[in-house]
């Protein structure tokens, strides 16, 4: 059996191939036009975000088996998978403790203006006149209002982590749904009663660019946004003009659209109050770990005829 690995540098710890009697092949990355030959002859092909559409699959008759490494899948053309009797497992849940953790250290470094000062403390303080800078507001995070959009492991656990804090936490319901169920507020409702807003939703059609522009000026004005989930949730040129044009107090983004950003991504522009970071949530310690066990245990699984973890 054949098992290729087709982004291994974006997992920095190495696999365990010992543990799975097999010809491993693990690529450091691999460009789009060069899956198809990367992949000859694979029964078992691991992804983290190379994407695998129909018109790679059709040319990958021996490929029985897509493991990917990551909890999200939207990189797989699951449907083409169906139709061609190919399995594809994910890796829930390994990252949870590590964003809910990165999300809680967002809301700290924006409530409490953390980037601000210590940026200009080395240049300012020196010639202050008195023994502390007033510079940019800092709030509480204690009683402030945290919406969530998305109740998975990590939303609730986000949830969970913010109420310790002695934050309000409400969760979004579903953007455009009529009802709203037990537990949930409406969208609309979220945008406006949150001082802060973070997005633990899957990418689809339905929550592509959700928010844009008339969803940052529903929100309050000195609200902040973040985003550990995917790029794609937000309309990344309304983001930049809502900062720019001070609609909304700031955001702290660990994830845009494309990966890594063009040049000319917006918001790479010196932007007030935007946190970056290159989508390193996920990666703590524990949670590479966790991602790396959770990978060999689909592996192992799949070739005992035992698969887990399936997606459908």
């Amino acid at each position: 059996m054949k098992i290729v690995m087709l982004d291994g540098e974006t997992v920095p710890l190495s696999l365990p191939t010992g543990q799975v009697q097999a010809d491993w092949v693990i690529r450091p990355q691999t460009s789009a036009s060069d899956v198809v030959a990367a992949l000859a002859g694979a029964t078992v092909a691991i992804t983290n975000k190379v994407a695998l559409r129909a018109d790679t699959l059709d040319q990958l008759p021996g490929l029985r088996f897509i493991c990917v490494a990551a909890t999200g899948y939207d990189c797989i053309d699951l449907d083409a998978c169906r139709a061609r009797g190919i399995l594809v497992s994910n890796v829930p849940g390994y990252s949870t403790q590590s964003v809910a953790e990165s999300v809680i250290a967002a809301i700290f470094a924006l409530r409490r203006q953390l980037m601000a000062y210590a940026l200009n403390t080395r240049t300012d303080w020196p010639q202050a006149a008195h023994f502390c800078l007033h510079r940019q507001p800092i709030q509480d995070i204690a009683g402030a209002t945290l919406g969530i959009v998305g109740k998975g492991d990590i939303g609730q656990a986000v949830g969970q982590l913010a109420q310790a804090l002695g934050m309000q936490v409400q969760y979004a319901e579903r953007k455009g749904r009529d009802r709203v169920r037990e537990g949930y507020v409406s969208f609309e409702q979220m945008l406006a009663t949150s001082d802060i807003i973070s997005l633990h939703c899957p990418l689809s059609e339905q929550t592509r660019q959700l928010i844009d522009r008339q969803a940052l000026r529903q929100m309050k004005p000195h609200a902040q946004l973040i985003n550990t989930a995917r790029g794609g949730l937000i309309n990344e040129d309304d983001l930049a003009a809502a900062l720019k044009q001070g609609v909304i107090g700031g955001a702290a983004l660990d994830v845009l659209s494309s990966e890594p950003p063009a040049a000319d991504n917006p918001l790479l522009a010196d932007l007030p109050m935007l946190l970056l970071t290159p989508h390193i949530a996920w990666a703590s310690r524990s949670g590479v770990e966790n991602l790396v066990s959770g990978v060999m245990t689909n592996i192992a699984a799949f070739v005992q005829g035992q698969p887990v973890n399936l997606v459908r």
